[in-house]
């Protein structure tokens, strides 16, 4: 079984959709603490007039992984050097997809002159980034529905 990263398009919006939304709800308890009105925040812009209008978003280069032919993950990258989405389908979690679409962003940012990534981390996806060479680059943050940690990582090399 391979895994394969590739562009987002318009066809690939309502599993981008079913995937944003499953895996917040799902996989992200730490961070949202199943709060109704947590999860109602984070997920307002998950449904499909949401993720098309992201896909549609020039600032955005959004991407999908494959793994035997059914999209698995979710990810995307913007102009300004910043990770804005990486989430897996909870029932296709552990088997190499974020780390696949990490690594093709990774890419991405590379390829348009960036040095250094950035990204908010959940608590939930912390310990992935950090496996993944990501560094905490400032306290938590405050204030907000979910607060997610600022990371950083080296690109150049």
């Amino acid at each position: 079984m391979s895994i394969l990263v590739r562009l987002a398009g318009p066809d690939d919006v309502p599993a981008m959709s079913r995937i944003l939304t499953a895996s917040i709800i799902e996989l992200c308890a730490p961070d949202h603490g199943n709060d109704p009105a947590a999860i109602a925040a984070w997920t307002k812009n998950k449904t499909p007039e949401g993720v098309a209008a992201m896909l549609a978003n020039p600032n955005l280069l959004m991407f999908v992984a494959e793994l035997s032919g059914v999209i698995g993950a979710v990810g995307a990258i913007n102009r300004s050097g910043e990770v804005a989405l990486n989430y897996v389908a909870p029932d296709m979690r552990s088997q190499g997809l974020s780390t696949a679409i990490l690594t093709r962003l990774e890419t991405e940012l590379q390829a348009l002159g960036f040095d250094e990534g950035r990204l908010e981390a959940t608590i939930t996806a912390r310990r992935f980034y950090e496996r993944a060479g990501w560094q905490l680059d400032g306290p938590q943050a405050t204030g907000r529905m979910v607060n997610g940690y600022p990371m950083k990582k080296s690109l150049a090399g």
